[in-house]
């Protein structure tokens, strides 16, 4: 068995790809029927990505702490496919609904949503631990789709809801995917106290 599958299969990747999966199919089936035709609104899509950002992430952190910092694995450059990996994951489950009736986009913002809610999961885990790491994602996304806000700042403040061409959106998305990222790929995950509570 390689290295590789031992990491993947050490983060409960195939069951988690597998929920990831099914939810994106129970999304779909979900907004189909509906009626939705087209392209959904930015708050489904919002939700939608957030829910797949929030199973997938649960595999930022393996089972022993101790072994995800020893010096005999690079893993720096692991942890930077893995965010990669997560992000084409949910790039490809809602760019396959663009052969139906009913679409997970624009692109633009299926990119922008991801990288950022990606971002800020990751570095959530760097401070929480893989299993919280998605809360920050929750409430933050969950605040801007109940309270819509305008202007720059508003823009800002609910990047997640904003159209594909909202500039204030994009620069949020991208610091946080790049501080994420960063944080992430330096650091790993959260240590674990004795007991496996973060």
């Amino acid at each position: 068995m390689t290295g590789l599958t031992l990491y993947v299969r050490s983060r409960r990747g195939p069951a988690v790809l597998g929920a990831a999966l099914a939810g994106t199919a129970a999304a779909w089936l979900l907004a189909a029927v509906q009626g939705v035709r087209g392209e959904v609104t930015g708050t489904v899509l919002a939700l939608t990505v957030l829910l797949l950002v929030a199973v997938l992430t649960t595999t930022l952190g393996g089972p022993d702490d101790a072994l995800d910092r020893t010096a005999a694995r690079p893993w720096a450059r692991l942890r930077l496919a893995h965010l990669a990996a997560l992000l084409t994951c949910v790039l490809v489950l809602l760019a396959a609904t663009s052969l139906t009736g009913t679409r997970f986009g624009p692109f633009a913002c299926v990119v922008r949503d991801t990288a950022g809610l990606l971002g800020l999961t990751a570095l959530a885990a760097v401070w929480l631990g893989a299993a919280r790491s998605w809360f920050p994602s929750l409430g933050w996304t969950l605040g801007a789709a109940v309270s819509p806000a305008t202007g720059s700042a508003g823009e800002a403040l609910t990047w997640q809801m904003q159209a594909p061409d909202s500039v204030p959106a994009a620069l949020v998305a991208a610091v946080l995917a790049a501080a994420g990222a960063t944080a992430y790929v330096a650091r790993g995950p959260h240590l674990r106290g004795p007991s496996g509570d973060v």
